[in-house]
């Protein structure tokens, strides 16, 4: 979620692919859409993958979201040949492919987007924008100092689309960053990160906006928050500074509008923001978590293995924070799980099959427990 594509760019250019492997879906040039799943494409270590394909074809393409209904998904590319210069939503139906086709692009165009997430009546979606703050793209830090930053842009507001891209409501008008909206699987709340009280916490709504309650309310960056399948629990990955050193860090950062996401942890707790607790302590970048169909599991990314930073790899995690198990088994970046609401699905974000270049794209895999 999240400022990501910044995160992708920077592996991109210290990744190079280390395993041969081959394209191998075949695309219909006329619909975009296929039925071929491509076994070539899952590692023999990665037995949860039934089968897999590949959805996109270039660029960086990510925060990949369902609809309730399955049918569709909704997800952010900044691939320039489909005419964008940053990240904007695009609308797919599940059975599509992108190698020689475009799909429809269903924000502004203008500013630069995050984190769209389907609303109950699989007509509507919310996400994240900065049009109101200009049509350009605003600038993305990726370094400073040897160290990667991303930015918080203040112009982010969060806003309601129809699958035609009209904008229907602003569910954000607060001073400062409001982004990283998720919808609860019940479809009566938004969960969003915002920087109203000064620092970066989670928040939850009503899906038109109202009744907005903070949710974390320690020092540090609280985001990328998911409900569980039940609505009862947030997974979300936090930033925590507990030394002097790395809280002055922190909010010196934070006043220029900037975090540091290297060292990040997940963290678990009720919706409501009660029986907060640490989920990992694993080290590096643990993140982009999501919750196992069952509700008793977490599916995350994270480097805690790499020695240099990378790979990221798949892990599933139970939610007392035993059975920590590798399921991805790539030398390069496989990040965003999400799996559909009947559980049988999971796409994600992966560096595999790129030829050894730079782009991130969409893979959906059958999954089996």
């Amino acid at each position: 979620m999240k400022k990501i594509s910044a995160f992708i760019i920077l592996l991109g250019l210290l990744i190079v692919s280390c395993k041969s492997e081959k394209k191998g879906n075949s695309t219909d040039a006329a619909s975009g859409a296929t039925n071929q799943w491509v076994d070539s494409l899952i590692y023999p270590e990665e037995v949860h993958f039934k089968s897999i394909r590949q959805v996109t074809f270039g660029g960086d393409n990510a925060e990949a979201y369902w609809s309730f209904d399955d049918k569709q998904i909704v997800f952010q590319s900044n691939n320039t040949n489909w005419d964008v210069e940053c990240d904007q939503m695009f609308l797919m139906n599940a059975d599509e492919t992108f190698d020689e086709t475009i799909p429809p692009m269903v924000s502004t165009g203008l500013g630069r987007t995050t984190c769209a997430y389907f609303l109950p009546d699989n007509k509507h979606f919310v996400y994240g924008s900065t049009h109101l703050g200009g049509d350009e793209c605003p600038p993305a830090a990726l370094r400073r100092e040897g160290k990667y930053i991303w930015p918080i842009y203040e112009s982010y507001d969060i806003f309601v689309s129809d699958l035609e891209g009209n904008i229907t409501a602003q569910l954000t008008n607060e001073p400062g960053y409001d982004a990283e909206a998720t919808v609860s699987p019940r479809g009566d709340k938004i969960v969003f990160t915002s920087m109203r009280t000064g620092d970066l916490e989670l928040f939850t709504m009503n899906i038109d906006g109202t009744d907005v309650k903070q949710v974390t309310h320690e020092l540090g960056y609280d985001g990328g928050a998911f409900f569980s399948p039940d609505g009862t629990k947030l997974i979300f990955r936090s930033s925590r500074p507990k030394t002097e050193e790395e809280i002055k860090e922190y909010k010196d950062l934070l006043a220029e509008g900037l975090v540091q996401p290297t060292e990040m942890e997940l963290y678990i707790c009720n919706a409501d923001g009660s029986d907060l607790r640490q989920l990992t302590n694993l080290g590096n970048a643990n993140w982009s978590p999501f919750f196992h169909p069952s509700g008793e599991k977490i599916l995350f990314s994270s480097n805690f293995e790499a020695e240099r930073g990378f790979p990221f790899n798949l892990y599933m995690i139970d939610i007392d924070g035993k059975n920590l198990k590798r399921i991805t088994h790539g030398e390069t970046f496989d990040a965003f799980p999400v799996f559909s609401n009947d559980g049988k699905k999971l796409i994600f974000s992966s560096n595999r099959n790129n030829g050894g270049g730079h782009d991130t794209n969409l893979f959906i895999a059958e999954w089996q427990d």
